[in-house]
């Protein structure tokens, strides 16, 4: 998918880059955003690096909404090239694009990921519905028509089939686009679900207030954030063996050893499932690139050429090796044809 303007719009844009001055350029790629994109960049970059005539790009991570807002900062040598994300770039972030001289700007869908929930090997079994995390996490929920501070402490509270375990649940901290997901497609659903949007409303709230208090996190320990990545939420996990951990599925499958997973929906998380859009908290995984940084930045077209690749990104690459679900061929050439005839962008 593509986000850019008429051409005449592109032809300005790529001129004020060209006054930066095309010569002065800076030889390397630079790229920053989320950091569940951040493992799979990695290869990305160690591979071109070792397979061109380019350096590595250099990879940082920092959240989705952080790198679009680097991404977002203007066009020049001094701002980055390429922006990672966890989720769709959003309308205000394209808006403040636009006000500092963004007009093209390439979405790139790259695979998919899936948030896992996911505890000791060794504990009982669970399968999960999105109204059991509203239940057990959400800072106050509707008991008897009325809004009130979550009562709930044990895992048994909010569901009789669960253990007796004290609710210990290690989240990813707002930066993180697995933070937004997780509150859309879980805390947010749960929330409609059991009705509790609609007694909130029906209480006199406005539905901006609803939707906000439905994501709301209770403040008293049992909701945990991370905002460390994945091997942080391991090692609480690890030390707290009644503690359930929101993960990537890449991650997971990646210790398997150490984790298992509970369905979501009834549905398990897997490769088949994530990419079918059957697993209901699953997610595309993207890469936003500056148009007027294309054929200035040496190397930015050809690494995000070889990103996409199926030696790559395809089902037998060294992203879906770590846990990418791959994108269906069709989808993948459709990706790539954004960047085919480089001298036209």
């Amino acid at each position: 998918m593509k986000f850019t303007s008429a051409t005449s719009a592109l032809a300005v844009c790529v001129s004020v880059f060209a006054i930066v001055s095309a010569a002065e350029a800076r030889d390397q790629v630079q790229v920053a955003g989320s950091s569940t994109v951040l493992p799979y960049a990695t290869i990305v970059s160690e591979e071109f690096g070792n397979s061109s005539d380019y350096p590595a790009p250099i990879i940082a991570s920092g959240g989705s909404s952080a790198g679009l807002k680097q991404f977002c900062q203007g066009v020049g040598e001094n701002t980055i090239d390429i922006a990672n994300a966890s989720r769709a770039i959003r309308e205000k972030e394209i808006a403040a694009c636009k006000a500092a001289g963004v007009e093209g700007i390439h979405e790139v869908k790259f695979g998919y990921d899936g948030i896992v929930f996911a505890y000791d090997i060794d504990a009982p079994a669970m399968a999960f519905e999105p109204d059991d995390w509203y239940k057990a996490l959400a800072a106050q929920i509707v008991v008897d028509g009325k809004l009130v501070d979550n009562p709930h402490t044990t895992w048994n509270e909010v569901n009789a089939s669960f253990p007796d375990w004290e609710i210990a649940a290690y989240i990813p901290g707002e930066k993180h686009g697995t933070r937004e997901v997780f509150e859309e497609k879980v805390l947010a659903a749960g929330c409609e679900h059991v009705g509790a949007l609609e007694a909130m409303i029906a209480s006199g709230m406005d539905e901006d207030a609803a939707e906000d208090a439905c994501i709301k996190v209770r403040t008293d320990g049992k909701s945990v954030d991370i905002d460390g990545d994945y091997t942080e939420t391991l090692a609480r996990i690890e030390s707290n063996k009644t503690g359930i951990g929101v993960f990537g599925l890449a991650f997971y499958e990646n210790n398997t050893d150490k984790l298992q997973v509970s369905t979501m929906g009834g549905i398990s998380p897997s490769v088949e499932t994530i990419s079918s859009g059957e697993y209901p908290v699953s997610r595309p995984l993207f890469f936003y690139v500056k148009q007027a940084h294309i054929g200035v930045i040496p190397g930015l077209a050809d690494y995000v050429e070889f990103f996409l690749s199926e030696e790559i990104a395809g089902p037998y690459g060294p992203l879906a090796e770590y846990g990418l679900v791959a994108l269906p061929e069709e989808e993948r050439q459709a990706e790539l044809a954004q960047f085919e005839n480089k001298e036209a962008m």
